[in-house]
């Protein structure tokens, strides 16, 4: 009988999951995974769960045993809490500063899920390690899910492809109401709760207060960009991503206004008016560090700047270090620090980091 270990997450993904993997008959065992810890990363400011009788990590954690227990299957627990944050969120921080827009989830399963996951897994005697995640391994190759609405290729397409040798993903042709409604008949506790949200195995958080915890508040003048006028002041320019129209307290403007970009040297943030300046549109980008999946090597095919973004046609030309350009018709509020993901119909070719954008 062949031995897979689980990432149990105590939600209902993972539970399912885990369900379908003992029914085929493996020999499962779930593994948590403690990745965050609000006293000793500072977590106050913003933190909706202080107040809370238990943290929602540990809400999880005896979720995802109730779970087990149910199924019969043993549960370990693994702290990450330093790794996560060295290589997590630092990074996330780091971007932050730069005035770009990091994509924590990604780097979360590139250094964590595919790595450090996979190595405690393997001390557990592990053939195969398997995830909730809605994704699709055909001969190695990752392949969208077949629910497109729950589809998480986008954001396993920076992970190593050695990593994937022997990864399960038992969701990867069901939709998530079939998996609700596993759930619900297999009476796992988990089969109502809702999806995670917010940054990953962080949650929710305002996100204004919670960034004070690590970063200083720089406010500054927002400028509209053709008339040079100030309309109003900003809290930080690490609070705003390019295409952000809420949020900007421009009291007075008849017209909506869209963040289109930072000057960081001068601490400026400029907007623009109108649903379709021209500011918010790009034809062209430079994606950096880019992670290939397969040995193909396509001149077409379609990319994703944004998880559930419509795949856009695009042309690819093939540059040093890992770098490719990319052509397309415009998109709007493509951003730098953002990750792109490139697709040949269903098939995940890789994915990369945006450097920079052109018009």
């Amino acid at each position: 009988m062949k031995t897979v270990v689980i990432g149990m997450s105590g939600g209902v993904d993972s539970s399912v999951a885990a369900f379908l993997l003992k029914k085929e008959g493996y020999n499962v065992i779930g593994l948590f995974m403690r990745n965050w810890d609000s006293t000793i990363n500072n977590d106050f400011l913003g933190n909706p769960n202080l107040n809370n009788n238990i943290c929602p990590q540990e809400q999880d954690y005896n979720d995802a045993k109730a779970v087990c227990e149910k199924l019969d299957i043993p549960l370990h627990r693994v702290d990450f809490v330093k790794e996560y944050w060295d290589f997590v969120f630092s990074y996330f921080l780091d971007e932050l500063k730069k005035g770009r827009t990091p994509n924590p989830d990604v780097m979360c399963n590139k250094y964590i899920k595919f790595d450090l996951f996979i190595e405690k897994a393997l001390d557990l005697k592990a053939d195969y390690i398997a995830t909730g995640h809605y994704a699709k391994l055909i001969d190695g190759n990752l392949y969208k899910a077949s629910d497109v609405n729950k589809d998480q290729s986008y954001f396993l397409a920076y992970v190593n492809k050695e990593k994937f040798k022997n990864v399960l993903f038992p969701l990867g042709n069901l939709t998530k109401p079939e998996v609700r409604k596993i759930a619900i008949k297999e009476g796992l506790i988990t089969a109502k709760k809702k999806d995670s949200t917010g940054i990953c195995f962080i949650g929710e958080r305002n996100f204004t207060d919670f960034l004070q915890n690590y970063l200083p508040n720089m406010p500054g003048d927002i400028v509209d960009i053709d008339t040079k006028k100030v309309l109003g002041k900003h809290i930080g320019l690490m609070y705003y991503t390019i295409g952000q129209r809420r949020g900007l307290n421009l009291g007075g403007e008849n017209n909506r206004h869209y963040v289109v970009s930072k000057d960081l040297d001068n601490n400026i943030l400029y907007v623009a008016s109108g649903d379709e300046n021209n500011y918010l549109y790009s034809s062209s980008a430079i994606i950096e560090d880019f992670n290939f999946l397969t040995d193909k090597r396509v001149g077409e095919a379609n990319c994703k700047f944004r998880y559930r973004q419509a795949d856009i046609p695009c042309q690819i030309e093939y540059l040093k270090d890992n770098m490719l350009k990319l052509t397309y018709k415009k998109a709007k509020a493509v951003t730098p620090g953002q990750f792109c993901v490139i697709y040949l119909d269903d098939l995940c070719l890789g994915g990369g980091i945006i450097k920079e954008v052109y018009k």
